[in-house]
């Protein structure tokens, strides 16, 4: 059997090249019979045998149990042919049944064309999933038509929930200036909560959003897609004109690109049945009023505080201050943002975050947590110390003195708002000369450098010198001694025990032909 290219090219030559018979068969390497026959029919059909079949004895049961319930499977049908010497496979028997089954007739529908104002469509759809840094999300398309104009609303969300369910119908509602008199869903889960032929149970909570907003909803019957046909083309739409060839970064971008797409393309092409631009036929004067108070449908759980300051919400831990630990706390959360509530007062709000193990808050509230702690205050207050005093006195020097202070029996947490006192009333000039002068006296305290700061402001009056009888006396002159070692001295001395015995010193005789000590006035 010749190939469709070896036919086209045996009729190319023969018709339009006018080549003779004789030419053709030396070019293409045919017999003449072969070519007369493609010339007369370039179709040619295979030749088949009817070769006898395994099922053949039983065919006529076959469609004796089809007549009595045309809807038996294949697989019952097999089951009551292997006690009748059936030996074939099940394939047979499967192509054969589906074939021989009668057809039932095709159903005809009488299209719909709602009034302005009288239905939307609503339906989902998957379209892949996100990437956050590695970390995955489900990517899913909410859309809304106007039954009437076929105006069309789109808004990606990373979920199915009931509080984003709703809030992407009242952002519609927001867009269009309004709400329709009805809404045909199909059999979503959170919507319908039974489907019992006609009878339709619809959840509560479902219920109340329909009432709050004023509209009917309608529950379309299982695995009819027709009833809504306009929204799932509106599906079939989105996936061949918007998403093909684009590029996102996170949902942010997703639903601004569709804003663009629906704004210059969906709604403004020229529709194939109505032969209007959708903007052009939708009629908003023709929709119910909004809610002057919009409602609050954001996501909304609620989580008990660890001991860590972090409650879980949606794969990531949030922080809030410290007294909250132990209490449970409300979590509402929308596309933007995750604010946390204790009760009706909002606690704090953190910008959403797609990424999951993340923790948001923890060096803020931490580091409110740590100033409330005695040692953390005692900290804070060593650091308002070197800061007042820094610039004049070395901080080297300031911070040895402090953890000298702290090596002896006395409390820093006591010894150092002191010090800050001595700044206030002295000023920070007089008081770190004090500290410089008691660290090199070893003298740790805040007494000690009280003492100091006293004596530098009440300096004793000099006493005139002693002028003796002798003038060659009162020439002499001596050195300057300082006081500080005889100061250190004595500190050394108060740290020895005052029980320990004392012994009187016996007074020298004078030795040798030296005589007693006289005074020079006798």
């Amino acid at each position: 059997m010749l190939s469709t290219d070896q036919i086209n090219e045996l009729h190319r030559l023969y018709w339009s090249e006018h080549w003779p018979i004789r030419k053709i068969e030396r070019q293409l390497n045919m017999c003449g019979k072969t070519i007369r026959k493609y010339l007369d029919a370039p179709a040619q059909e295979l030749a088949r045998r009817d070769r006898p079949s395994k099922l053949d004895p039983f065919k006529g049961a076959i469609t004796e149990w089809l007549e009595k319930d045309a809807l038996v499977s294949a697989a019952v049908i097999e089951q009551k042919l292997r006690p009748m010497g059936y030996q074939g496979g099940h394939s047979i028997v499967r192509e054969y049944v589906r074939n021989a089954r009668p057809q039932a007739p095709k159903r005809a529908f009488v299209r719909m064309e709602p009034l302005a104002g009288e239905r939307f469509e609503v339906d989902w759809g998957h379209f892949g999933a996100l990437s956050y840094s590695g970390d995955s999300r489900k990517l899913y398309a909410f859309a809304l038509v106007d039954a009437h104009s076929r105006t069309l609303y789109v808004e990606f969300t990373h979920s199915q929930s009931f509080g984003t369910f709703a809030r992407c119908h009242t952002h519609a509602f927001e867009v269009l200036g309004g709400v329709a008199r009805k809404i045909a869903y199909d059999n979503l889960a959170t919507a319908v909560a039974e489907h019992d032929g006609r009878l339709v149970r619809f959840l509560p909570r479902f219920l109340g959003f329909a009432r709050d907003y004023g509209f009917f909803p309608h529950a379309c019957n299982p695995a009819s897609g027709w009833e809504k046909g306009k929204v799932e083309r509106a599906i079939g739409y989105i996936r061949q004109n918007f998403w093909p060839l684009r590029e996102f970064t996170d949902l942010h971008d997703v639903n601004r690109q569709v804003r663009e797409w629906l704004s210059e393309v969906a709604n403004q092409r020229l529709h194939r049945e109505t032969r209007e631009r959708p903007l052009q036929r939708f009629q908003p004067e023709a929709l119910r009023p909004l809610p002057v108070i919009p409602y609050d449908y954001r996501d909304s759980s609620e989580a008990l505080v660890h001991k860590d300051l972090r409650l879980p919400f949606d794969g990531n831990r949030y922080c809030v201050p410290h007294r909250y630990v132990g209490r449970p706390l409300t979590i509402k959360a929308d596309s933007s943002s995750v604010t946390i509530y204790d009760r009706v007062e909002e606690v704090v709000s953190y910008a959403r975050s797609w990424r999951r193990g993340q923790t948001f808050g923890a060096a803020r509230f931490e580091k409110l947590l740590a100033e409330q702690r005695p040692a953390a205050r005692r900290s804070q207050a060593q650091q308002r110390l070197i800061d007042s005093l820094d610039n004049l006195c070395s901080r080297s020097l300031l911070e040895a003195y402090l953890r000298d202070m702290a090596d002896t029996d006395r409390a820093l947490g006591r010894q150092i708002p002191e010090l800050l006192e001595l700044i206030r009333q002295y000023g920070p000039q007089d008081v770190a000369v004090a500290i410089e002068k008691a660290s090199a006296a070893r003298a740790f305290g805040a007494d000690y450098v009280t003492n100091i700061l006293r004596q530098q402001r009440s300096p004793r009056r000099p006493q005139p010198p002693l002028r003796l009888r002798d003038p060659l006396l009162n020439q002499l002159v001596t050195d300057p001694l300082s006081l500080l070692g005889y100061d250190a001295f004595i500190l050394e001395s108060e740290k020895e025990s005052d029980d320990s015995p004392r012994t009187e010193t016996t007074a020298t005789k004078p030795q040798g032909n030296e005589p007693p000590d006289r005074d020079d006035d006798r």
